[in-house]
């Protein structure tokens, strides 16, 4: 699907209303996409028409014009274009399974990784607080891939997404880890949860050990304990709990035991501020791997 930009002047309330009714939009408020924010945003782009992807349900053809339009409407400023279209492309690879996500009844939504460099140079926040409320380039920047896939992918609740519930993160989800080159990964995420380890100052034993009950919790809840080798889960440690897990293989084979079936794939990152406490993203169940794009 594409949209056209809207008359210098036109409200918040009128551009989210107008957009809304052509199916553009996730019901929450809008930046007006005039001419003027529009072209701001395509700066420097090369080549704004081509096709680069085609994205599902409805198959929509994906260009560089399309994702600057939906930055405007997140609210992002200029210079976020290439990283939120390669997201947009990498979540079109087929180990990715987009049709699946965005189709299926589960609450499987796209979360967004952002690596190395780019961080900083974007304003993204790796530390306290990073997925929000708060860090505005983080929240725009998720909501910004979420409203390109919906948009182009042709997205309407109980038409083409049939989410029994859906989840916030379905209006976006970014986080970011500073180390490493420039790159983004996006991942189908079922929820956060968090996990504490057993003790203040904790042994290796006492952080490995609730994180792989955790990893295993998504198996025991989702009745199929077959399903779980399709599905790619991610821990987010905190820096000062990071260094305590150095052995993954270690970690799943302890998820293993708990579940007694395999528990799939497994994504670590750095990223979050001071404290032990650690983050649990469950995978999808009906099958996707996360799928990394490097950045020029």
């Amino acid at each position: 699907m594409t949209f056209s930009p809207v008359p210098i002047g036109c409200t918040v309330e009128d551009a989210t209303t107008s957009l809304l009714a052509d199916g553009v939009g996730d019901g929450l408020p809008v930046v007006p996409p005039t001419v003027e924010r529009w072209e701001r945003m395509l700066d420097g782009v090369a080549d704004p028409d081509a096709v680069l992807a085609v994205v599902p349900p409805l198959f929509g053809e994906l260009t560089a014009r399309t994702v600057a339009g939906c930055c405007v409407l997140a609210g992002c400023r200029p210079g976020v274009v290439p990283l939120v279209l390669a997201a947009a492309r990498a979540a079109c690879e087929p180990e990715f399974n987009l049709l699946g996500v965005q189709t299926t009844t589960g609450t499987a939504a796209v979360g967004m990784i952002v690596h190395g460099p780019v961080v900083s140079r974007l304003g993204l926040s790796s530390s306290t607080g990073m997925l929000g409320p708060g860090p505005h380039a983080n929240g725009v920047l998720g909501r910004a891939l979420a409203l390109t896939l919906s948009a182009v992918g042709g997205v309407t609740a109980g038409v083409t997404s049939m989410a029994t519930t859906a989840q916030p993160a379905r209006y976006g989800f970014c986080l970011a880890e500073s180390g490493g080159a420039s790159a983004v990964t996006v991942l189908a995420i079922g929820g956060t949860a968090e996990v504490l380890p057993r003790d203040d100052l904790p042994a290796p034993d006492d952080v490995l050990d609730p994180l792989a009950d955790a990893l295993a919790a998504p198996g025991r809840a989702a009745g199929g304990l077959d399903r779980m080798a399709e599905c790619e889960q991610t821990l987010v440690l905190p820096p000062e709990i990071a260094g305590r897990v150095r052995d993954t293989d270690d970690l799943l084979a302890r998820a293993h035991a708990r579940l007694g079936a395999p528990v799939g794939a497994l994504r670590v990152v750095e990223a979050g501020g001071p404290g032990v406490k650690m983050l649990h993203l469950p995978g999808w169940m009906g099958g996707s791997r996360g799928v990394t794009r490097t950045l020029g």
